[in-house]
């Protein structure tokens, strides 16, 4: 017998839940980000998200930012050189220089698009290493990166995150890789401009109890991904999980912050998005 969400009737005392598409996996039938932003907008959504953007031509997103009336809410660090297998920087020793650099690029991009998060990537262990080996070295310098850049960030008004990345499917060689992780990490920088990113899909994967860690963990968050778990496809596709009941959760936690839609879409992306409508009409 297979169970049954239901979304519960709106409670108009509590705020709506915050959504922004992310261009890097959403409207990826257009080719470049500009094109993505108008059909975000177009398609009802309020602010965007994306993970490596510095390609683009700065002018031309801060152009379409001003004529959509989009927020900018998240942005990634540069991932480093991801044909020699990086994917971030922020815990790898050796890479401090260029890590630095990245965070400068990113905070250019961020100050210029009015985007108040920058995720900063904590990169892979590297390869061939064994990962208990090598963790204590890796979180010290992942903790005095992040320390780095709180002065950094803190000095222009953006919150840098970090964010666990499941290892079974992903990427298994990822240094940060669970709530419970990162959460030493960010008691260890102790400073309120570096938070959580909580992805509900890598959280799932790894670990599961997402009422209790969502509770646990939600008051060092600054931003929210979501995915069904296991495809990485909509939210009301077939799945794990029941996002009626997440985002009620979400609600009652007074969650006021943005929530990434970085999801693979079945088919069209905006053939998808019938989940985000009923979610935004059930408050009309």
């Amino acid at each position: 017998m297979s169970a049954v969400c239901v979304r519960p009737a709106a409670d108009v005392s509590m705020a709506p839940l915050k959504f922004c598409a992310n261009i890097s996996w959403l409207f990826t039938e257009l080719p470049e980000f500009t094109q993505r932003m108008r059909a975000a907008a177009r398609a009802g959504f309020r602010a965007v998200e994306a993970a490596w953007i510095y390609n683009a031509d700065l002018k031309e997103l801060k152009a379409v930012k001003d004529e959509t009336g989009l927020e900018f809410a998240l942005i990634n660090t540069p991932p480093g050189d991801l044909n020699a297998g990086d994917l971030g920087l922020g815990a790898v020793p050796g890479r401090e220089q260029e890590f630095r650099q990245g965070l400068d690029l990113a905070v250019r991009f961020a100050k210029a698009l009015d985007c108040r998060r920058i995720h900063l990537m904590a990169g892979r262990v590297p390869a061939g290493a064994d990962r208990s080996a090598v963790a204590m070295e890796m979180e010290d310098t992942f903790v005095q990166n992040l320390k780095h850049a709180a002065g950094v960030l803190s000095k222009e008004g953006i919150l840098g995150l970090i964010e666990p990345i499941n290892t079974r499917i992903t990427d298994p060689r990822y240094f940060l890789h669970s709530p419970h992780q990162a959460a030493v990490i960010l008691q260890r920088v102790s400073h309120p401009s570096i938070r959580m990113q909580m992805d509900i899909y890598h959280w799932q994967i790894m670990d599961g109890n997402l009422t209790q860690n969502i509770r646990k963990y939600l008051p060092m968050t600054g931003h929210i991904q979501i995915a069904q778990v296991p495809d990485r496809h909509e939210p009301d596709s077939d799945g794990e999980l029941c996002f009626s009941y997440l985002f009620k959760l979400l609600e009652e936690l007074d969650y006021q912050d943005y929530i990434g839609c970085e999801y693979k879409p079945q088919g069209s992306t905006e053939a998808g998005l019938d989940w985000v409508t009923r979610y935004w009409n059930s408050y009309k």
